[in-house]
């Protein structure tokens, strides 16, 4: 009898333990930081005195519904908030982002990135790609960015001189697709106490996908008045079947919610239909699972810089979402590791991910997602645009031991085509 149910090469799975073994001072501090953010979530519940009642939906409009309340309540108090509006019915961090955008902006008002040009899905939100198609541009909100310096720093200068006429200042706190560093509580602390000592009437925004949980402080602990983010990625905890989340200052999430449903409406309305329960289980999962991704990511970048591939961030370094990047150099290394992903998922492991044009991206992309619920990013996945430097961006790993078999997967996948040499 043997537990080798999975076939990978010999000489990758000596290689795997090396890699490990080098990670075991990183591990550490995701486990502690784990435990303070279970600490925290649990402490939530508690003062919120979430019930069992809590978890029944309504339907229709949804009037008194107290699950949806406590909810907003408990990610309120986790985030450190005046108030916070989670609901079901958000599409994506995307759609959450431009709600809130749509919300707390108006004509004329500038908005001003200051971590660079934003991830390919807000484009033709804000209006920089696209037609007249109802953008920001096109109902006549201005914009502008502060470009990062040439090592992928924030250009703290740049701000000061952009800064003084923005209405909201936008950050977002992942790498996107790019190769730069993730900002970290510490650097975004730093932009808000600047721009907020030249513009006291800013608005600090952070796009807080995939940073959830990561750290011990989120955006709005140091300063910071929206963070918006999914809950298909970390604070849904691979539970939640879909939905986002605001949270912030009260009268800037009372905008927020006059965009998502009506003017006058805002939070009032909106049933819950079948989701709280799992949206409030899978919050309460979240920084365990964050951990999870996090150790799955760590050991990716470990074995790839033994197999001699540039990755980032180092797996050593401390970190501040869950996004591992490692540049594979052409098409046929970054497709067959998506294969090899694909085949180490749990659902649809037979399916062969092809690039193709995503909906709100302008390279055709290959994404490989075998996942319990669709584009769950907090689940084991891989995706990258077919174009330079053919990097591709992996994140999640519900459980460390089966995202680890994942990427010793897409590493064989590499080696069974005979464009990897461990």
């Amino acid at each position: 009898m043997t537990d080798d149910f999975i076939k990978i090469d010999d000489t990758l799975k000596e290689l795997a333990d090396n890699a490990e073994a080098r990670c075991k001072e990183a591990f550490e501090r995701v486990d502690e930081i784990c435990a303070y953010n279970e600490q925290k979530v649990l402490s939530a519940f508690i003062s919120c005195k979430v019930s069992e009642a809590h978890f029944k939906g309504s339907t229709g409009y949804g009037y008194g519904d107290r699950g949806r309340e406590v909810l907003d309540e408990v990610y309120a108090k986790i985030m450190g908030t005046e108030d916070a509006l989670v609901r079901h019915n958000f599409v994506s961090g995307t759609h959450a982002l431009s709600v809130a955008l749509f919300g707390v902006l108006r004509p004329g008002d500038k908005l001003l990135s200051v971590t660079g040009a934003p991830y390919d899905t807000m484009e033709e939100v804000i209006g920089i790609r696209g037609e007249k198609n109802g953008s920001l541009k096109d109902f006549g909100v201005k914009y502008d960015e502060v470009s990062l310096k040439d090592d992928g720093k924030i250009d703290y200068e740049g701000i000061k001189k952009a800064c003084a006429d923005a209405k909201v200042v936008y950050i977002q706190r992942s790498r996107g697709y790019s190769l730069r560093d993730s900002f970290c509580i510490d650097e975004i602390k730093k932009v808000v106490e600047l721009v907020k000592k030249i513009n006291e009437q800013v608005i600090v925004l952070v796009d807080n996908c995939y940073g959830e949980f990561v750290e011990k402080l989120e955006p709005t602990n140091v300063g910071a008045d929206l963070i918006v983010g999914s809950l298909i990625k970390n604070p849904g905890g691979a539970i939640a079947e879909t939905g986002g989340y605001i949270a912030g200052k009260a009268r800037l999430i009372e905008l927020c919610s006059y965009r998502l449903t009506a003017v006058g409406m805002g939070k009032e309305v909106g049933c819950t239909l079948n989701q709280s329960k799992g949206m409030f289980m899978g919050l309460f999962f979240a920084p365990s699972v964050v951990a999870s991704a996090l150790k799955t990511g760590i050991f990716a970048l470990s074995l790839f810089e033994l197999l001699g591939y540039d990755v980032y961030p180092n797996y050593n370094d401390k970190r501040t979402d869950i996004i591992s990047a490692i540049k594979l150099g052409d098409a046929d290394k970054l497709i067959a590791f998506c294969q090899g992903i694909q085949k180490g998922s749990p659902v649809d492991s037979f399916v062969l991910p092809e690039a193709w044009d995503m909906p709100g991206y302008e390279s055709k992309v290959i994404m490989a997602a075998g996942a319990f619920t669709m584009g769950a990013s907090i689940e084991l996945s891989a995706d990258a645009p077919l174009r330079e430097p053919f990097a591709v961006w992996l994140q999640g790993g519900i459980t460390y031991n089966t995202g680890k078999l994942g990427i010793l997967m897409a590493a064989h996948s590499m080696l069974s085509k005979g464009i990897l040499k461990p």
